[in-house]
């Protein structure tokens, strides 16, 4: 070998050490650095393919298969990282004698079927069952997928010089107490994917330097406290589907002063507390995502004080106290959620997911461009329309001045759900960009429970009018010669007690939280339609009956009340003399029927939907509650006042008429010069606006008659 390569050499050896020892705080920061770009490329609990853009679930990394099509995922997991990974490129790029130098074995003795780099042995898929004979200037050894069941006392006792140990997927059932003794300078320990049932107390008593401790699944059902005995320079502690019900406690971490990053991904754990973690001090990453965890005590981080980044994804917490994460307001970076509305317990962190339930996102009220604008768009044609309505018809002369009365308080019911989109809109614009900041303060305010109360109000009262003008229609034209049609006084009590029980159902949530909680302040909408492990018994209940049962109810009667007057209208004309009449006016009372129940249809089978599949804890993307809320419910609301008003006959008629009054009036006082012009023209023009109108030429009353469709 010439001189120069060998003082290149001699050079570069002080520089492969460094990196070989470089802390796991480092390792790591390099490795996040690196990673940025993937992660957000890939959604959260997915990895990516090197530079290729799949995505595959975290579970598929590391698990001894190629799942990437350039085998990404089997890269630097564990038993790769050091120099031989860090320097893999310019090891391929080396002349043959630089090759040559670097993969000489300086052991003595090692298995045949295993290979040898300097003091590193690999011993992959060769079959052992028990732990191979090596030299004891071993430093790196690798033992996965093998059949080993058994690590017997002192087995490794001979090799103090081994820093790395991979004993991952094999058959590993029992581990002796003195299995471990003698590595002092261990500091990778992997004992993945074995059979590891319990652990004995001071197993790992010697492995003073060890910084990683892998024990991902395995059934290891509980732990005792005294376990993890000696690992005072622990920084890295992995338990992912661990098969674990609880931790050890009171003193989990106080035989890990150094513990860092604990990942305990995919166990059973139920409960968090104080006692648990209050000697964990140290944490900055604390991974439990998918355990069974339903209360967090309100103190359960307060010792976390260096803590940057929380999961609690994909668990079943019914009971989190607002405070919780108090404490962390200056540490805590990243939080994890199942449910975007728990972000707004800590309004302070900077990275919270998920970033949005459809609705709301982490910076805006309304997460999307589409729901601003339609928000304001709907609330203009809901309050618009309804309007008037109301002033036309208080303008014009009416038919039948109970139906006329019915329908403005349907519109002013109707013109109650514009007011809500209204104010929706008006708190997206005040809290625009900082909404995560004020989202817990919003969703319980005295604010979003009355714009709530008045949705609720606006659609109950809806319902039941539109229920009870269905039953109206009923009674006049499948019974048209019974005394059943209301008077005066029956029609004012009617909308009195419509308007009561609507008041009583959309304010009895409000009069006490201990049993309904906060009933309207489930999201940023202000509305209780999707239900959340976190809500109420009772308000759960409550919320069922109305949308599931009252309303329910409401549209079947519509449905059915609708095909009978329809069945009963065609009854009727069969015995009539002019066929083409007959036809023509069936098909228009059809067509009206048709919208009517298609209308109310739109609106409340998918809310019934939502509702059902929320109560089934089927995970509804948040992208469709948005829609229902902002388009679905106010449909009712929008397409009344055309349904019931502008495009009934009279309505028109008596419209046409007002129009050709203020075109006379407006034109006789152009032509008061020509007293002969203005004699002809207030004759025709009177021939003309005051021509009976169509309606009253017919010869009989009939069930087909506009006003009652």
């Amino acid at each position: 070998m010439s001189a120069g390569k060998l003082l290149r050499l001699r050079m570069d050896v002080p520089v492969i050490m460094l990196l070989i020892h470089l802390t796991y705080t480092e390792i790591r920061a390099l490795v996040a650095s690196s990673g940025v770009e993937g992660e957000d490329r890939c959604p959260l609990g997915q990895f990516p393919c090197g530079n290729l853009s799949d995505c595959l679930p975290q579970a598929l990394q590391c698990n001894g298969h190629k799942d990437c099509p350039n085998g990404a995922d089997e890269r630097r997991c564990g038993d790769n990282v050091g120099w031989a990974d860090l320097f893999g490129p310019t090891l391929q790029n080396a002349s043959p004698v630089d090759q040559y130098f670097l993969n000489e074995c300086f052991l003595q003795e090692y298995p045949e079927s295993c290979d040898c780099i300097r003091t590193d042995v690999e011993c992959v898929e060769v079959n052992l069952q028990d732990v191979p004979a090596l030299s004891p200037n071993v430093t790196w050894l690798s033992l996965r997928s093998n059949d080993i069941r058994v690590l017997s006392d002192f087995v490794f006792s001979e090799y103090s010089a081994l820093q790395r140990l991979f004993l991952q997927n094999n058959s590993l059932q029992f581990i002796s107490t003195h299995a471990f003794s003698s590595l002092h300078k261990l500091k990778r320990l992997f004992l993945s994917e074995n059979l590891i049932s319990s652990l004995s107390p001071g197993v790992f008593k010697d492995l003073h330097q060890l910084e990683w401790l892998i024990l991902d699944h395995n059934p290891l059902t509980s732990l005792s406290q005294d376990t993890f005995i000696g690992l005072k320079s622990l920084v890295y502690l992995s338990m992912v589907d661990a098969s674990l019900q609880q931790l050890p406690h009171p003193s989990f971490c106080e035989h890990m002063p150094a513990l860092d990053w604990l990942d305990l991904e995919g166990n059973q754990i139920q409960t968090l507390n104080f006692s648990i973690l209050k000697t964990c001090s140290k944490l900055e990453v604390l991974l439990l995502m998918e355990n069974r965890i339903r209360r967090v005590p309100e103190n359960t981080f307060q010792s976390l004080w260096k803590l940057a980044e929380l999961n609690l994804s994909s668990n079943r917490i019914k009971e989190l106290p607002k405070n919780t994460f108090k404490s962390l307001s200056k540490s805590l970076l990243k939080l994890y959620f199942q449910k975007f509305q728990y972000c707004s317990y800590a309004p302070h962190v900077r990275s919270c997911k998920p970033n949005t339930d459809g609705i709301s996102s982490f910076e805006d009220l309304l997460a999307n461009i589409v729901l601003r604008v339609s928000v304001w768009v709907m609330a203009f044609i809901t309050c618009f329309g309804n309007l008037l309505v109301i002033g036309m018809r208080s303008l014009i002369r009416a038919e039948n001045n109970l139906h006329a009365a019915c329908i403005k308080v349907l519109c002013c019911a109707d013109c109650l759900m514009g007011v809500y989109l209204f104010f929706v809109g008006v708190f997206d614009v005040k809290f625009r960009g900082q909404y995560n900041r004020n989202a817990l303060l919003w969703m319980e305010s005295v604010e979003c429970r009355t714009i709530g109360f008045l949705a609720m109000l606006s659609s109950e009262v809806s319902v039941l009018l539109l229920t009870y003008l269905t039953l109206e229609k009923f009674l006049v034209i499948v019974f048209p010669f019974s005394n059943l049609r209301p008077g005066k006084l029956q029609t004012g009590v009617v909308l009195a007690s419509i308007w009561l029980l609507g008041f009583i159902i959309a304010a009895v949530p409000l009069m006490n939280e201990d049993v309904f909680g906060n009933y309207y302040g489930r999201n940023g909408v202000c509305f209780p339609l999707h239900s959340d492990r976190q809500e109420k018994p009772t308000a759960k209940g409550y919320s069922t009956g109305i949308f599931l049962g009252l309303n329910v109810v409401a549209f079947l009667v519509i449905v059915f009340s609708y095909s009978s007057m329809f069945f009963s209208i065609y009854k009727t004309g069969i015995n009539a003399t002019d066929l083409r009449s007959r036809l023509h006016r069936d098909v228009a009372v059809a067509n009206r029927f048709f919208f009517i129940v298609f209308s109310d249809a739109l609106c409340w089978i998918p809310i019934f939907l939502v509702k059902i599949l929320s109560l089934l804890k089927v995970e509804i993307p948040g992208t469709i509650s948005s829609w229902v809320v902002i388009f679905i419910l106010p449909i009712n609301s929008a397409l009344n006042p055309i349904l019931y008003t502008l495009t009934t006959s009279f309505f028109r008629e008596q419209v046409e008429l007002l129009l050709c009054r203020w075109q006379r009036r407006h034109l006789l006082k152009k032509d008061r010069k020509s007293l002969t012009s203005s004699t002809i023209f207030m004759e025709t023009a009177r021939a003309t606006c005051y021509q009976q109108p169509a309606y009253l030429q017919r010869v009989s009353l009939t069930v087909a008659d506009p006003r009652y469709a």
